[in-house]
């Protein structure tokens, strides 16, 4: 299917928009990706929370080669039951949307973390840092030594520029 038959197949769930990545496509709803189409196969999003109601539907994830070995991603084929019928389609694709969501807000979590640890880190080091490692101070520094070696003598009594 192309892009444009994809944007009709998932029509009745949502609109959507369809991105070429690694030979296959990603299909976003929402700005998320909930959905993967592979060799003309459709996959869709999936994690702890909705992994093993997939599983229980005949469905098997998503696997590619990689150098290291088979790799399994949480992208798992959509049950033949959504092919067939539009309550279960929705169903399934509002399955793997909220999977998307979820692995959104804890990659958001995740960052917000990071950058709270960095910000406490970063006011701690500047409370007991020297003050030439002060951020103003080494830079200040940087461009003194910058202006004191921009033109050096060379042997021929030529100057140049650094």
């Amino acid at each position: 299917m192309d892009a444009e038959g994809l944007q009709k197949f998932f029509q009745p769930f949502a609109t959507v928009t369809v991105r070429g990545m690694f030979g296959g496509r990603g299909i976003y709803a929402q700005g998320l990706m909930f959905a993967l189409q592979a060799a003309d196969k459709l996959y869709l999003k999936t994690d702890d929370v909705n992994a093993p109601r997939f599983a229980a539907a005949g469905s098997n994830p998503f696997i590619f080669p990689t150098p290291m070995g088979p790799k399994e991603t949480s992208y798992w084929l959509m049950p033949a039951s959504a092919h067939v019928d539009l309550s279960e389609f929705k169903i399934w694709c509002s399955l793997a949307l909220e999977a998307a969501r979820r692995a959104a807000a804890a990659k958001e979590a995740k960052g917000s973390a990071k950058s709270a640890k960095s910000r406490k880190n970063d006011a701690k080091d500047a409370k007991g840092a020297k003050p030439e490692s002060r951020p103003k101070a080494a830079a200040a520094k940087r461009g003194a030594i910058r202006k004191s070696t921009a033109k050096k003598s060379t042997r021929s009594g030529k100057s140049r520029a650094r």
